[in-house]
This record gives structure tokens, C-alpha cells and sequence, in this order.
């Protein structure tokens, strides 16, 4: 059985999001900049998948 990065991350996130609401900007902008980097590196020839 394989599990998915990306919903896990997101189950997490959501479960954070509600027990602590004032988290979500800060879940927000991790996300932006985690696809963001990644981005740029898969740009540049460099191999990472998220």
C-alpha cells in the first residue's frame, strides 16, 4: 500500500487548520513556498517531485 504525499499533507494541514485557526496563514505561505522551490528546481534540471 502506497500513500500519496500531497493528501497526507493536506489532511494534516486541514486538521491543523481547524484546531488552531490563526495557523493557516502560516500553513498557506509553507505550501506556496515548498511548490514554489520545487518549481524552480525542476526548472533548472534538477529532479524533485512533491
Amino acid at each position: 500500500m502506497t500513500i500519496s504525499l500531497t493528501p497526507l499533507i493536506a489532511l494534516i494541514a486541514g486538521i491543523l487548520i481547524l484546531l488552531m485557526p490563526k495557523l493557516l496563514n502560516y500553513i498557506v505561505a509553507g505550501y506556496l513556498i515548498l511548490v514554489g522551490v520545487a518549481g524552480l528546481l525542476n526548472s533548472s534540471g534538477f529532479n524533485l517531485s512533491l
